[in-house]
């Protein structure tokens, strides 16, 4: 049976893997299995970042990292040997012809002989050069599996870039139209710096488009004519309200559009995965069928830590007809049921259904006292008040006191309640089905901390005392009143993982602007530098004797420098804040050649390409989730209530002694028995013949989706179909095993809940 290669298939589809990178021969599989696997990819991980770190360490270097030329060029050529022997797994795995088509590895496989070839110099000479290639070394990061979402939005990124494209060359064509117009307009005088030539009226106009000049750039042709204040407002209201807008309009439709293929080919990726895998498991006896001794040997390839009771159970989940064999209906959910956690189901309403009847009542009383909307909206009424009070107490420190030894009476008291809460929440729902909830997580973590903050008062405990400023996120809880403010706090809880792909993205592209920016700019600013410069004042150290007293006024900007890895990527934040980004722009002009002015506004173009994409990620999500809402009328209920996806299978005990029959015959190992026979323990513990487990796991975006285009789905389904199950039922004819007896399964099994 057919059952690894199945389980690879499964696992391309669910990675978004090509199938014409699927291993076709012994060798090809043995490649593929050791470079799919976590000790790999952590390899490709450590190996990328350890390459990256390198920069901190070569000239020019952060002081106190320094190492000698022969120690980082050593560590260089190691790290990419590490990646020469990755390509060289993939090589044997994909076969050469594949591996020459798959683009990406051949980018790869172009900078690492690059970057060998002038480690190699670098050892030789013992000295470093100009070497701007150092600013590919995130290839070999972003090619790593873990960095899968890197990949996936700088793919968004370059898909955007044609509509991007159009629309900056219609920004740019009127910038140029109103340069030589402010050229011939203001250039006669010469008190004028900003339009004296027409580079100067270029770059001008392109700084102005960011409003880092404004309104300096105006005043000496406004000093002189008061209509030249036309110019400026109509340039101002063209390039930047109107074609600056535009852009984001572009590009969040063309976002929009991108996100909607992205998820059709994936969900088509996915279901021929699907296909691929059934072909391979059904055999010539059963040709329209997987029976549980077929998916459990599937699973034993596809999940191998997972348990055989967890195997069964999701066997079960699929199973929603109560057949003898999965159909190829059933099977297409595989992907929604294989993350699902199982547990048994208890057998009462709640956690103290068993205790003694008097304890019970006590507890069934704070139970319902702490589901009452009353209860709810008092703890919401006191945190507004908290607040408030906060509020109060912040404006008393305006008078000097300083309250960092003293507990304040206010702390004690609402600190308190929120204990009080706590542990009423805790005793009324149950540790399990308290902590199960991110509001009630994150409740519980906000007053931890201000218990620590209290401890941290009296004892003036520094290092502990900020723990304080942690109060007023308390108020966040009343937003969870209003169900749009409901609907802004889960956009940004399902943001936060793509955020963070999107933050490291751009950090990737910081760091080659820095590489390149050191290569070039190393060195180049000081104190009192850029005397022949407009901004020569911010970088100008001067003592000023005012009485008798001696001040030093410091020009900071000679601190925004590409001396060192560090440094530079905080110049780049400030450049991307673009708040007097021109400043240093022309402290570095001054002090090499005109031509690097190309360098910041190419930097500034790049990221406003990838905080356009932030920003079109962020609408995208948010106006997904308001149409979702619309268009499923999701009830109020409860704001605290987090189902997610719930799934239901009832297992009977005719079933699970089948199935541990089952398990004796093929796989008599004693984990995968001991599981099986826990089941049965549970029954006799429980006095049931049967028992009802619930397997959960939290809501994605692409639940959503499913729910949201379920008309167009079922459209792309029947488009699918039609084009390609023909070939794969040549393609891939069933095998032939041999036949075994299965236990007989009930229809007591489906998804209980896909809110």
């Amino acid at each position: 049976m057919n059952y690894q290669e199945a389980a690879i298939y499964l696992q391309e589809g669910e990675n978004n893997d090509k199938f014409f990178t699927h291993p076709r021969n012994p060798k090809a599989l043995a490649a593929y299995l050791f470079a799919h696997n976590h000790l790999f990819y952590m390899m490709e991980l450590l190996t990328g970042l350890l390459l990256m770190v390198l920069s901190l360490c070569e000239a020019p270097a952060v002081p106190s990292l320094r190492l000698d030329v022969y120690v980082h060029a050593t560590l260089e050529l190691l790290a990419l040997c590490m990646v020469a022997f990755e390509l060289c797994m993939k090589l044997r795995w994909l076969g050469f012809h594949t591996f020459i088509r798959h683009k990406r590895t051949m980018v790869k496989t172009c900078v690492l002989v690059l970057q060998f070839v002038e480690a190699i110099v670098v050892l030789v000479r013992q000295t470093s050069h100009l070497r701007v290639t150092r600013a590919l070394r995130p290839i070999f990061l972003v090619d790593c599996r873990y960095c899968g979402a890197v990949r996936r939005n700088l793919r968004q990124i370059f898909q955007s870039l044609p509509p991007f494209i159009d629309i900056l060359l219609l920004l740019l064509f009127f910038m140029v139209i109103f340069a030589i117009f402010g050229f011939c307009l203001f250039s006669p005088n010469p008190s004028d710096p900003y339009f004296s030539t027409l580079e100067n009226s270029i770059v001008s106009l392109f700084v102005l488009l960011t409003t880092a000049n404004f309104p300096d750039v105006m005043m000496p042709a406004y000093s002189r004519n008061r209509w030249s204040c036309v110019f400026f407002i109509v340039y101002l209201s063209i390039e930047l309200y109107f074609i600056m807008n535009l852009l984001l309009a572009v590009v969040f439709d063309t976002f929009n559009g991108v996100e909607k293929m992205k998820f059709k080919s994936l969900l088509l990726h996915k279901r021929s995965a699907i296909d691929h895998a059934f072909q391979l498991l059904v055999s010539r006896q059963r040709p329209l069928g997987v029976s549980l001794k077929q998916f459990d040997g599937l699973m034993r390839f596809y999940r191998p830590r997972m348990s055989a009771r967890d195997r069964f159970l999701t066997y079960k989940a699929l199973n929603t007809s109560g057949a003898p064999m999965l159909s190829l209906e059933d099977f297409y959910k595989f992907y929604e049921v294989i993350g699902l956690k199982w547990k048994a189901r208890r057998s009462g309403e709640h956690w103290f259904d068993d205790l003694p009847h008097t304890t019970f009542l006590i507890f069934k009383g704070i139970n319902l006292l702490v589901k009452s909307k009353v209860f709810q909206y008092t703890m919401y009424v006191v945190v507004a008040v908290n607040g408030v009070w906060n509020m109060v107490e912040t404006y008393m420190l305006n008078s000097g006191f300083s309250s960092s030894r003293i507990v304040p009476w206010s702390y004690i008291i609402f600190l308190t309640i929120y204990g009080v809460e706590v542990l009423l929440k805790i005793t009324g729902l149950g540790p399990v089905a308290y902590f199960s909830s991110g509001w009630n997580l994150f409740d519980f973590s906000v007053t931890a901390c201000a218990f620590l903050g209290l401890i941290a008062l009296p004892f003036d405990m520094e290092p502990f005392y900020f723990i304080v400023v942690l109060r007023p996120l308390q108020l966040l809880r009343l937003f969870k009143i209003k169900q749009r403010y409901r609907n802004v706090l889960d956009t940004m809880f399902e943001l936060f993982p793509r955020m963070a792909s999107l933050g490291l993205t751009l950090i990737i592209f910081y760091y080659s602007f820095a590489i390149v920016g050191m290569e070039f700019f190393a060195d180049v600013v000081y104190p009192n530098c850029c005397n022949t410069s407009t901004v020569s004042d911010s970088y100008r150290q001067v003592n000023v004797t005012v009485g008798n007293k001696t001040v030093l006024e410091e020009g900071y900007y000679y601190l925004n420098n590409f001396n060192n890895i560090l440094s530079s990527f905080v110049t780049l934040f400030e450049l991307t804040v673009v708040n007097n980004w021109y400043i240093t722009m022309e402290g570095v002009t001054s002090m090499t050649t005109h031509w690097s002015r190309l360098y910041f506004m190419t930097f500034y173009i790049v990221t406003m390409v990838v905080m356009t994409i932030i920003v079109a990620f962020i609408l995208d999500a948010f106006v997904f989730r308001m149409n979702y809402s619309r268009k499923n009328r999701e009830p109020v209920g409860d704001p605290e209530d987090e189902n997610g996806i719930v799934f239901e299978a009832e297992v009977s005990r005719d079933e699970a002694l089948a199935t541990l029959e089952l398990y004796k015959q093929n796989c008599p190992g004693l984990s995968s028995l001991n599981s099986i026979q826990g089941v049965l323990q549970a029954m006799d513990r429980c006095g049931h013949t049967s028992l009802v487990y619930l397997g959960r796991r939290s809501r994605t975006k692409s639940d959503l989706s499913m729910k949201m285009y379920e008309e167009e789905i079922q459209e792309w389904y029947a488009e699918y179909s039609r084009e390609n199950l023909p070939q794969l039922e040549l393609d891939n004819p069933a095998s032939d095993p041999p036949a075994s007896p299965e236990p007989q399964l009930n229809s007591q099994t489906g998804p209980h809940s896909l809110n």
